[in-house]
């Protein structure tokens, strides 16, 4: 329930922010052109609290946090005088209305390279993509690619940790190919041809990395017990922290995998360890105890410290922390673009496709690894609510955007019923599109 709470409020912080700036673009290029504002919102349907500003503008807080809108005075919808036609925004010319929707979209991409700025001037603490394993017959074990390799780019474009990565990879999802730089453990640095055309990525069961048969690098776990749970099977046994587990029921074995494997299938059972405690060797009857089936003890073991070599911290100043961010929004927009050109040429699934309920989730999980991994999501969402909205259709920025270049062209705007039948129909488009992500969503949340 706390984990829930916590994933609610993150995705109404995160939402907010990103729906906020990009209403505030529509906002500030309305008023630099003279059109009145009527109402500021945030969220729809009933107004939390409401004011009016000195500007006549009445800003509110709405009770549905799935968005927000600014109204323009309209003078084929508003009641107006002579003197207010001038303030309307159909009353004003077809570049003023152009820019003014477009404002919306690039307020997010501005959005999204202060939140990375400001990461970036943070620091984000982060780890070289070492690779740990390479899975048997894997495509990258059949691609040549060595453990222990350092990834230092994909497709000549350079990579400094495993987000990288994964992003480039997302990237290159329905391609054939890819190309991994590598820096080899010998020192020798190479291109390695990777065939993507029996990629299967399945992104409920496993990551990008993992599915391509690598393995990111983590320190080695050793068998020797670094803490009990007082409360727990192992804690109500002989086992001492300090005990080296070196076999269980007869099998000699220090590998902490084995081990875990073991007693994840032994649930209930009494089972026998052998172990090594001040240079004696012991064996001790455990009952294993049983959580959703699965065996546990309760213990944790030792685990190598990870290399401070591997270590680094994303952290610039303030000019090169600005470069850095236009840069990174700049390739999350050309990932977005690149992703919504592959849904529709059917090179990636919908399936794919995340809403609500996977926003709350992925703002939950951000906001509770920290502020910079916080910052670092507002960007990919603000980012990708900047390209949705730019999307050619009908009820989003992009239709209407469209409209406006036809009344360019034509030096007439397109006539009422062809956006009415447009506006329909794409409010349906929208509507599926939103039932797909919520079931992709609630297919996620309860396999």
């Amino acid at each position: 329930m706390e984990q829930f709470l916590w994933s609610i409020g993150a995705f109404i912080v995160a939402l907010g922010l990103v729906v906020t700036f990009h209403e505030f673009g529509h906002f500030w290029v309305a008023r630099r052109c003279g059109v009145k504002v009527v109402t500021f919102s945030i969220g729809f349907g009933k107004p939390l609290f409401k004011w009016h500003g000195k500007d006549g503008t009445q800003y509110q807080v709405a009770a549905i946090p799935l968005g927000g809108y600014v109204r323009m005075l309209d003078h084929e919808v508003d009641p107006v005088t002579e003197q207010e036609m001038a303030g309307s925004f159909r009353a004003k010319p077809v570049k003023q209305r152009f820019a003014i929707v477009l404002a919306g979209p690039v307020a997010n991409f501005i959005f999204a390279i202060a939140a990375l700025w400001l990461m970036l001037m943070i620091g984000m603490p982060a780890v070289k993509p070492i690779i740990g394993a390479v899975a048997p017959e894997s495509i990258a074990a059949q691609a040549g690619i060595q453990p222990g390799s350092e990834i230092v780019a994909i497709d000549q474009r350079r990579v400094q940790d495993w987000q990288d990565v994964n992003l480039a990879l997302v990237r290159r999802m329905g391609s054939e190919a890819t190309v991994f730089t590598v820096m080899e453990p010998s020192g020798v640095r190479r291109d390695v041809p990777v065939s993507l055309q029996d990629w299967q990525f399945d992104p409920d069961r496993e990551s990008t990395i993992g599915s391509l048969g690598l393995d990111v690098y983590r320190p080695q776990i050793r068998s020797t017990i670094a803490q009990i749970d007082p409360d727990s099977p192992a804690g109500r046994s002989d086992l001492r922290v300090g005990d080296k587990i070196i076999g269980f029921d007869g099998t000699q074995s220090a590998n902490w995998e084995q081990i875990r494997s073991f007693i994840a299938d032994h649930a209930g059972e009494r089972v026998t360890f052998q172990v090594e405690r001040n240079g004696n060797v012991r064996t001790l009857d455990v009952l294993v105890g049983e959580i959703d089936g699965r065996g546990y003890l309760g213990i944790v073991p030792e685990v190598e410290a990870y290399p401070e070599e591997y270590r680094f911290t994303l952290q610039y100043g303030p000019i090169e922390a600005l470069q850095g961010g236009v840069a990174r929004t700049w390739n999350l927009m050309g990932l977005t673009v690149n992703m919504v050109g592959k849904l529709v040429t059917g090179n990636v699934s919908v399936k794919n496709l995340s809403g609500p309920v996977g926003i709350a989730q992925g703002a939950g999980a951000h906001a509770s690894y920290g502020l910079v991994y916080f910052l670092s999501f507002l960007a990919l969402i603000s980012v990708s609510l900047g390209i949705l909205n730019l999307l050619p259709i009908p009820m989003l920025d992009g239709g209407h955007l469209v409209f406006y270049v036809i009344e360019w062209i034509r030096g007439k705007p397109v006539s009422e019923r062809v956006q009415e039948v447009s506006f329909r129909a794409g409010l349906l488009l929208l509507m599926v599109l939103l039932s797909v992500t919520l079931f992709n969503d609630l297919g996620r949340l309860f396999s």
